[in-house]
């Protein structure tokens, strides 16, 4: 029997010419409404073949980095006005890990502003069958191995998707999912800061008791306990 089963593709020259595309972008060194060299000239630059780079290209396209105009090249954006969210994994790449002060705060806020709401929805919509699925996650927390950061985040970033599904609104557990990279982030670091203290535990009891609101169909009161749960994680990270 023959399978039908392709080549495989690698991809690492075109992750490579990504990252050193967006280095420059985000160093400033290309600068806003500059042209890029044809792609010709900039593949041999760069050591890549054409295709690599207009697939490294049209990744950038995506997170808003460049336009490319057919016949006419390639501009450098200002990530500002035109930059989408999936651009947040490529700057904290590029600041290997730190983020600038002021976009911390901005990116908390709307953490604070997205989550919320969403736990405000939940009241009214989760199903009985995703309060129980909160419930085994609640569980899972309790039993995970204090040691095991990976596993604390894991759970940590499956809580509060869960709660944003719960919400009925479908944009809510995309916006999450997009930022998952920069939420892990700091929610790694942390449970790095707070390894062997009893803050675990004292995110864990917000969770239960973000739930039993949620339970209790009480939409003021998750709005309450979820805007103490970040502000008591943005707290520890400042401090």
């Amino acid at each position: 029997m023959t399978l039908p089963i392709e080549p495989l593709q690698v991809n690492s020259l075109k992750s490579a010419c990504v990252t050193r595309l967006e280095e420059l972008i985000l160093s400033g060194e290309l600068k806003v409404a500059e042209r890029l060299p044809a792609e010709r000239d900039l593949a041999a630059r760069l050591g890549v073949s054409r295709p690599v780079l207009h697939e490294a290209l049209v990744d950038l396209a995506g997170k808003g980095l460049v336009t490319i105009n057919p016949r006419r090249g390639v501009v450098i954006n200002d990530f500002r006005k035109s930059g989408s969210m999936a651009i947040l994994s490529s700057l904290l790449s590029y600041h290997n890990g730190e983020l600038d002060p002021q976009f911390v705060t901005s990116l908390l806020s709307m953490r604070i502003l997205v989550e919320t709401e969403t736990a405000r929805l939940a009241a009214t919509h989760a199903s009985v069958d995703q309060l129980a699925e909160l419930r085994q996650i609640v569980q899972n927390e309790l039993a995970a191995d204090r040691g095991s950061i990976s596993a604390l985040v894991e759970l940590d970033f499956e809580f509060h998707l869960l709660v944003s599904i719960a919400s009925e609104n479908m944009a809510y557990p995309l916006i999450l999912n997009s930022f998952k990279t920069v939420y892990t982030h700091f929610t790694t670091a942390f449970y790095q800061k707070t390894a062997g203290s009893t803050v675990v535990d004292e995110v864990h009891a917000y969770h239960e008791e973000l739930l039993a609101a949620l339970e209790s169909r009480d939409a003021a009161k998750s709005v309450e306990i979820m805007k103490s749960l970040l502000e008591h994680g943005e707290k520890l990270l400042r401090s």
